[in-house]
C-alpha cells in the first residue's frame, strides 16, 4: 500500500484502498459502577444470604415457582413467599467452556438444572464437585450450599452433589 503512515496507522494514497484495510483495534481499561435494585425480588436475595432458598406460591393454584413471581402466571394473584427444598435432582445440565467475566477464570464449570418435590419449576445453578461432565448424571440428587461471605448474587448459592 502506497501512502503515508502516522502513529502506526497507514493511509493509502488512494481512497478506494480503504475498503481493504485492516480494521484498527485498540485496547483501553473500562470500569463502571452498576447500581441495581433487586425490587420485588430482593426478599429472594435475602434469603440466600441467611442461608434459604425462597421461591413464591399462587394459594389459589397451587403452583410454586422456585425462581420467585410476584403474581401467578395462570391466574394473575398475588404470589406468597415459601421457603423451598435444598435438595433436589439433577433435572439436565451443561458444561460450560466460556462464561461471562465473573465465571471466566472458573470455566469450565457446570451448570444444572434442578428439579424439587413440591415446587413446579426448575431452578438453574452451578454444579461444583464433579470435574468432568462424565460424572454427573440425570437424575442425580444434590443439595444446595451458599457462600459464607454473602455478595447478593445469584451466584451465592451452588449445588453439589449429595450422594
Amino acid at each position: 500500500m502506497t501512502g503515508t503512515t502516522v502513529f502506526n496507522v497507514p493511509m493509502p494514497a488512494d481512497l478506494k484502498a480503504l475498503k481493504g484495510m485492516s480494521p484498527i483495534v485498540i485496547k483501553q481499561p473500562y470500569q463502571i459502577d452498576y447500581i441495581h435494585s433487586y425490587g420485588q425480588d430482593s426478599p429472594f436475595f435475602a434469603g440466600l444470604s441467611n442461608g434459604k432458598l425462597l421461591g413464591t406460591k399462587c394459594r389459589k393454584c397451587d403452583y410454586t415457582w422456585a425462581n420467585p413471581r410476584l403474581a401467578c402466571t395462570h391466574c394473575g394473584r398475588e404470589t406468597e413467599w415459601v421457603e423451598i427444598p435444598q435438595s433436589g435432582r439433577v433435572h439436565t445440565f451443561t458444561t460450560c467452556y466460556f462464561g461471562g467475566e465473573e465465571f471466566l477464570k472458573e470455566t469450565p464449570f457446570h451448570l444444572v438444572l434442578v428439579e424439587f418435590d413440591g415446587v413446579d419449576t426448575l431452578f438453574l445453578s452451578r454444579l461444583i464437585g464433579p470435574v468432568e461432565p462424565e460424572e454427573i448424571r440425570i437424575g442425580m440428587k444434590v443439595k444446595a450450599k451458599f457462600r459464607r461471605n454473602s455478595q447478593l448474587k445469584p451466584s451465592d448459592v451452588y449445588f453439589v452433589p449429595a450422594e
